[in-house]
């Protein structure tokens, strides 16, 4: 909060930590809402762009990181949307005559078996598919909550809603991925939920 004080009396290297001190905890929210380190490294700088053209409204009544999850929120939702509308085509490389330019051999170190590592990989898989078919509002509640560690009351001035409204998202998202994995996992569904 003293940053964002500092940098609003026009102090840029202040900013300058601003973002060094949070821009992790930034991406870490992003990405698992997006799922794609381009898009979610994208998504940071327009957040943290916002709070560049913004921070003359700023007011300390909330923690700072409370506010920046809000704008980053945001500029998550609004992709997610924009997300959902686009039609995407998958580009395929074309096949190689030398295939040692696009294979090679690496050691595998991994401690799991083959199998094992198929099948976290799968369960990974339709985990983040169940989520992110979730609506927007219900997966940044359930990333905040479940892989941020986030408070309903800080969720709720995240959202700009009610812990109520937060609990009743928390828990129509967790209905629908029960529905969703309940097959995969079984009723104890989120107690055996790896981190996608």
């Amino acid at each position: 909060m003293r940053l964002m004080l500092d940098f609003q009396s026009g102090d840029a290297e202040a900013f300058r930590q601003l973002v060094e001190h949070n821009q992790a905890k930034v991406y870490s929210v992003v990405y698992r809402l997006m799922r794609d380190h381009g898009l979610a490294e994208d998504l940071v700088q327009e957040a943290f762009l916002r709070v560049f053209r913004t921070a003359k409204r700023y007011r300390p009544m909330a923690k700072f990181s409370t506010w920046v999850y809000r704008i980053a929120a945001n500029v998550a939702l609004n992709a997610l949307r924009s997300k959902r509308r686009m039609k995407f085509t998958t580009l395929e490389l074309p096949d190689s005559e030398d295939e040692s330019s696009w294979h090679r051999d690496v050691p595998d170190t991994h401690p799991r078996s083959p199998a094992d590592r198929i099948d976290v990989h799968e369960l990974t898989g339709k985990i983040g598919a169940a989520i992110d078919a979730l609506p927007a509002s219900q997966k940044i509640a359930i990333t905040l909550s479940r892989f941020e560690h986030l408070s309903y009351q800080e969720i709720a001035e995240i959202l700009s809603c009610s812990t109520m409204a937060v609990k009743s998202l928390l828990s129509r998202a967790r209905c629908n991925l029960r529905d969703s994995l309940a097959r995969y996992l079984g009723p104890e569904f989120e107690e055996k939920l790896p981190n996608p």
